[in-house]
C-alpha cells in the first residue's frame, strides 16, 4: 500500500520516492494498482494528494506553490489547464480513464427512480436535500444538468456542494442528503449508501481522466513508467473494478 501523505512538503530529498496527485474518481483504482506500479518503477509511491477541489491541500493549489511532485491524475480539462500554466509536461500528457456520474442513497433507504430524464426530473424536484461534489460532476449538475432539466429554480436551494475533499456518499451515508451524485468510481467504495445508479444515457456526462508528469519531477524515467502502465491493457482490470472504464492508447 502506497504510503498517504496529506500535509505540505517543500523538498523532494527522497529519491527513492514518486510522489502521485490524484483526484478522487481514479483513486480507487490507483490504490489497487499500488503494489505493480512500485514494481515498475521500482520506487515507493507517496500518495501526496486526492482532492481537486477547494482548500489548501488541493491538488490545484498545492501544484501552484511549487510543492514538489512526479504524477498527476486528475480530469483531462484541469491536466490541460495544468499544462497551459507549466505546471505539466505537454508530452507526458495520456489519457487513462472514462468516468460517469452516478446518484446514491443511504443504505435502507428507498431508491428513487432515475432510468428515464423525465424520472430523474421527479426525483430531483421531490428530493428533500441533495448533495453533490465540487469536482466536474457536481459542476455539470448545478451548472448545467438542472438548467438543462428546466428545474434549476426548484431544486437549487435544496442542493449542498460538499467541499475539502469528503466524498459525496459519505455525507449521504450519515443521512445530510437525501440523495447524492458524484463520479460512480468515487461513490462505490463509500460504506453505508445504496443503489448507486448512472445518470440516463441522455443527460449523463461521461468524463476523461488523464495522468501527466510534473515539471517538479525528480525521476522524468520513473513518471512516465508509471503513466505508461497506467494506460497500458494490465491496468484495464483494476480501473473496471473501480467503475471507471479504462481508454485505449494507441
Amino acid at each position: 500500500m502506497a504510503k498517504v501523505e496529506t500535509t505540505m512538503n517543500t523538498t523532494n530529498s527522497m529519491t527513492d520516492e514518486i510522489r502521485v496527485m490524484t483526484s478522487g474518481a481514479f483513486t480507487a483504482a490507483y490504490l489497487d494498482l499500488v503494489a505493480r506500479l512500485e514494481l515498475v518503477t521500482k520506487k515507493k509511491l507517496v500518495t501526496a494528494a486526492t482532492s481537486i477541489g477547494t482548500g489548501e491541500t488541493s491538488i490545484p493549489n498545492r501544484l501552484r506553490r511549487g510543492e514538489p511532485v512526479d504524477v498527476v491524475i486528475v480530469a483531462d480539462a484541469v491536466l490541460l489547464g495544468f499544462i497551459k500554466e507549466g505546471l505539466i509536461i505537454a508530452e507526458s500528457y495520456t489519457p487513462v480513464a472514462r468516468s460517469a456520474i452516478g446518484m446514491a442513497v443511504r443504505a435502507g433507504a428507498r431508491k428513487p427512480d432515475i432510468s428515464t430524464v423525465d424520472a430523474l426530473t421527479r426525483t430531483l424536484v421531490q428530493a428533500n436535500s441533495i448533495a453533490y461534489s465540487s469536482s466536474v460532476s457536481g459542476d455539470y449538475l448545478a451548472n448545467e444538468l438542472l438548467q438543462r432539466l428546466g428545474i434549476a429554480a426548484q431544486v437549487l436551494s435544496k442542493c449542498r456542494r460538499i467541499e475539502g475533499g469528503e466524498r459525496v456518499g459519505a455525507v449521504v451515508a450519515r443521512g445530510e442528503a437525501e440523495i447524492g451524485f458524484q463520479q460512480i468510481s468515487e461513490l462505490l467504495p463509500i460504506p453505508g449508501i445504496d443503489h448507486v445508479t448512472p445518470l440516463p444515457p441522455e443527460v449523463q456526462k461521461v468524463s476523461v481522466f488523464s495522468a501527466g508528469v510534473a515539471r517538479s519531477t525528480g525521476d522524468s524515467d520513473a513518471a512516465h513508467a508509471l503513466i505508461k502502465f497506467l494506460a497500458s491493457p494490465e491496468a484495464a482490470g483494476a480501473i473496471s473494478k473501480s467503475g471507471l472504464e479504462p481508454v485505449e492508447n494507441h
